[in-house]
């Protein structure tokens, strides 16, 4: 049953047409994906199914349905109160018929006869209501949904003016939730949820018998909950059935066979077109005659669109100019306070050089104000924040202590997630020639090409910026730092699908080295081959990247519950308490020793490929030689060949088996 239909939208801004005769439909129930590059229309779409923006033509049909929206650029709450109230008032319907239902109720007692029987009648609907609406449950639907999104019990009852901008947006998109909606439209829900808050509302979604349709840039999210992706691209839409994968996959097979038929067509085109050119030169009636049939015929072909090139993102390559010595990032009793309260307490952490590490925790844990007593150490390469005689000093309002070391010759480059560019007033021209006064004009414009500034872009000021479009500005300084040492702070938030595959393909490319913040487990997933999981004030430490994380993060929080306080519960090779006995668990000088023995068995398998690669090329050599007519009669030489010929491939044969054994060991 279709709920929603999209008829022949068109939406131009400023002459710039946006939606093209776009047309698709949702059936009901269906958990539906809008994707497409940024500007590509998704939001403008959804507005206009929602009734705030017109269409220039076309029209969305639906029937009654009841629409809940999540916008993802405003606040949402323009009411005051407590977040139990503002939840709460999404219920106001429920709870108005409970007040209703009781009166009415209580006035049974005392009516008689028809007034009696009228009365029954109509408690009995109202009651059917109530239980349609699920009534009896609605507070702890309210309390649930507001844990789901990170809001303790405690937080219940805290003034929703006090609250931050990410933190109005979840209590936004808990009333959407608990409206009762019989379409959901989100746009972008998980910009401002912690990973333990968008697993829960992978489920809570998924549960949901309404239809939803969301916008999302987070792949795994997508892959988890929608069975249908509608892409947006050149302002129409395709409907693909299946999850992200499915449709990236899907995507993939439709333009690689329309561009083979385009290819066949334009070559049949062109043969055509010069057997007519043939038979005009030979100028006699009856080959006149052919060549003007043949024109008929190719006149009806009806003509194949050439498919639409691959959008072509970013062109970001990240390449350290120095190399930094072994150890990176020592972390040594390292701890942070706001208040009463303890973000984290006596970390003893390890990073190495060429280690891509994802920090990750719930919101508010205190994974940016680690990054930045990082940063701010890394510019002394040995920094106390405490100072010369404390272990304790202020930073943003947060004590601190601990010593944290950085390496030789590193050189930290730092993405901030707040963008915080240093001068508003300048152009993104002078915010790179400012740091850069040695680049000639040209190669400034060419960077900013890259990043996809163009003509009179170049000229914008920072201040007028939108957040994609300063996240790829702080790429761009961040590729032109040469920088080491890369400490990335949310990278993806603003960046599209497609960014996000080139900045994934930029930092698989990465020789340096990488700690980085993100929600997007996706991106974690494919860059990170090490997970630290900032949990309860510690750090749990996971030598794989996020799938082994998901497969044994409960295990490795019942340890760290049963912990003493201030430990490192370690997952593999990370740091623990000296004296600590747990199994698995490596003292903070075993972990540098297993860093060395992890580290010695990466160069013997990097050697050993190497090796088979020369043998196979000696086979190769040996091969040809034996097939060569010039010494095709040469016995002893032929016997000479062939006996170096089997001597390689036991060789080969031999490091074949060692590198399988060293390959178990490295994934060990």
């Amino acid at each position: 049953m279709i709920v929603l239909d999209c008829q022949h939208i068109s939406k131009s801004f400023d002459g710039v047409p946006i939606l093209r005769d776009l047309a698709f439909s949702v059936e009901k129930g269906s958990k539906t994906a809008l994707i497409g590059v940024n500007g590509a229309g998704k939001t403008t779409l959804m507005r206009i199914i929602t009734g705030e923006m017109e269409p220039d033509s076309g029209q969305i049909v639906t029937g009654k349905e009841k629409i809940g929206y999540l916008a993802q650029d405003r606040q949402g709450i323009t009411s005051s109160g407590t977040i139990y109230e503002i939840l709460a008032e999404s219920k106001r319907e429920v709870i108005e018929l409970e007040k209703e239902l009781n009166r009415a109720e209580k006035e049974l007692a005392r009516l008689k006869g028809d007034q009696l029987a009228a009365a029954a009648d109509r408690c009995e609907k109202m009651r059917q209501r109530f239980e349609e609406l699920e009534g009896y449950a609605w507070e702890g639907q309210v309390r649930g949904i507001a844990r789901g999104l990170g809001f303790g019990d405690e937080d219940l009852n805290r003034d929703v003016d006090s609250l931050s901008g990410g933190e109005r947006m979840r209590v936004s998109l808990g009333c959407v939730l608990l409206d009762n909606a019989d379409i959901l439209l989100l746009d972008e829900p998980t910009n401002h949820l912690d990973i333990s808050s968008i697993r829960w509302l992978e489920n809570y979604l998924s549960r949901l018998k309404c239809t939803v349709i969301v916008i999302s840039h987070d792949r795994y999210f997508l892959n988890r909950i929608v069975d249908t992706v509608v892409e947006i691209e050149y302002g129409r839409a395709r409907t693909y059935k299946g999850n992200y994968t499915q449709y990236a996959e899907k995507k993939k097979q439709i333009r690689h066979a329309a561009m083979n038929a385009y290819l066949k067509q334009q070559e049949e085109i062109r043969h055509q077109e010069a057997v007519i050119k043939k038979l005009h030169q030979f100028n006699r009636e009856k080959s006149v005659k052919r060549a003007r049939s043949r024109e008929k015929m190719l006149d009806k072909i009806e003509r194949l669109e050439k498919p639409a090139e691959e959008m072509t993102g970013m062109n970001l390559r990240l390449q350290p100019v120095s190399v930094s010595g072994r150890d990176v990032l020592e972390l040594t009793d390292v701890s942070a306070r706001f208040g009463e309260r303890t973000l984290f307490d006596n970390l003893n952490m390890l990073v190495q050089r060429g280690e891509h590490v994802a920090l990750i925790g719930d919101n508010g844990s205190g994974k940016t104000t680690l990054l930045k007593m990082i940063v701010n150490a890394g510019c002394g390469g040995d920094a106390r924040p405490g100072g010369q005689d404390s272990d304790l000093s202020l930073v943003e309002g947060c004590l601190v202590g601990g010593v944290i070391r950085t390496g030789t010759g590193v050189v930290i480059g730092y993405y901030d997630q707040a963008q915080e560019l240093a001068d508003g007033e300048a152009t993104l021209f002078d915010e790179i020639r400012r740091d850069w006064p040695d680049m000639n004009d040209t190669r400034i414009r060419n960077t900013l090409a890259a990043f996809l500034f163009t003509g009179d872009d170049v000229f914008k000021q920072v201040k007028d910026l939108s957040g994609g479009e300063k996240g790829r500005l702080s790429l761009a300084k961040l590729m032109l730092s040469g920088a080491n040492f890369l400490i990335l702070d949310e990278p993806t938030n603003h960046l599209d699908i497609l960014g996000k595959e080139v900045l994934e393909e930029a930092l698989k490319d990465y020789e340096g080295t990488v700690l980085f913040v993100s929600h997007d487990r996706y991106f974690i997933g494919q860059t990170a081959e090490r997970v630290w999981d900032l949990h309860d004030g510690v750090i749990l430490d996971y030598p794989g990247g996020y799938d082994y994380y998901e497969e044994h993060v409960e295990e490795r929080r019942l340890r760290a519950e049963g912990s003493a306080p201030g430990q490192q519960v370690d997952a593999g090779y990370g740091s623990d308490s000296a004296g600590t006995d747990s199994a698995g668990a490596l003292s903070y000088e075993e972990q540098k020793r297993a860093k060395a023995a992890r580290e010695k068995v990466r160069r013997e398998l990097k050697a050993c490929e190497e090796k088979i690669a020369r043998l196979e090329e000696r086979l190769a050599e040996l091969n040809d030689r034996l097939n060569d007519p010039a010494i095709a009669t040469n016995a002893g030489k032929l016997a000479e060949i062939a006996l170096e010929q089997e001597e390689t491939e036991t060789q080969l044969m031999d490091e074949m088996t060692r590198w399988e054994e060293l390959a178990q060991a490295d994934e060990e």
